[in-house]
């Protein structure tokens, strides 16, 4: 019961407040285990997961500073979400997120760790690159624009609905992490997921990221697939 009223709280919330654009919502899968990784320019970010997804089952990973309030608690415990130390290696939250993965939920992810003060992308961490690889589970990299902070309170101060666009991008898996060499690994793999979330949003939002090789590479293909639709 606690559940579905708190969905209906940020359903309402949002009604009021935004217009929400999803682009690709046929890239998430309908059922079974994935990792939903997107970036984090703001505090809306969170609870636009609960409009998306209609499962009991998904798992929101929330930053421990936020336990000192109450409202954060009490949503923490109707959406069963997992707090987490974003500034040391929280094994306890690993593990947590792993078997929950394991018994086939969904787990949202912002591997940045805490929320961009720019609106651009900053460095990923490498939770949920280790996640992916351990549990098998699927990444679906997410974009969303038009939350951050400030505009958010800009437009809300004259009263303006605010216009937020969500992209989903295509799932993808990494392979299970085996050699020595476990951190270069775990870096690849953070970068793929980062550069995954880079190319779904506008170029002025990807921040460090902007001139990474793998975007660009991920461009590349993105315009051929574009040019060979057109073709057909």
């Amino acid at each position: 019961m606690g559940y579905y009223f708190a969905r209906l709280i940020i359903r309402l919330m949002f009604g009021l407040i935004a217009r929400i654009h999803v682009h690709g919502m046929e890239h998430i899968p309908r059922s079974g285990a994935y990792i939903a990784s997107s970036n984090h320019v703001g505090r809306l970010d969170a609870p636009l997961v609960y409009l998306l997804l209609d499962r009991k089952d998904v798992v929101m990973m929330v930053a421990e500073k936020y336990q000192r309030y109450a409202i954060y608690r009490w949503f923490v415990r109707r959406l069963d979400a997992i707090w987490v130390d974003r500034f040391n290696a929280d094994l306890g939250a690993l593990r947590t997120a792993l078997n929950r993965l394991k018994q086939g939920a969904v787990l949202v992810v912002a591997p940045e760790g805490t929320r961009s003060k720019d609106g651009k992308l900053h460095l990923g961490r490498a939770g949920a690159g280790y996640l992916a690889a351990r549990s098998g589970a699927p990444v679906v990299p997410v974009g969303v624009v038009g939350t951050y902070d400030r505009q958010v309170v800009a437009r809300l101060r004259r009263l303006r609905r605010l216009d937020i666009d969500i992209y989903i991008g295509k799932p993808f898996t990494l392979p299970a992490i085996k050699g020595r060499d476990r951190e270069a690994i775990l870096q690849e793999y953070t970068d793929e997921i980062m550069c995954q979330v880079a190319v779904l949003l506008p170029p002025e939002s990807r921040g460090v990221y902007a001139d990474h090789p793998r975007l660009r590479e991920l461009e590349r293909v993105e315009t051929e697939l574009k040019v060979c639709s057109l073709d057909v």
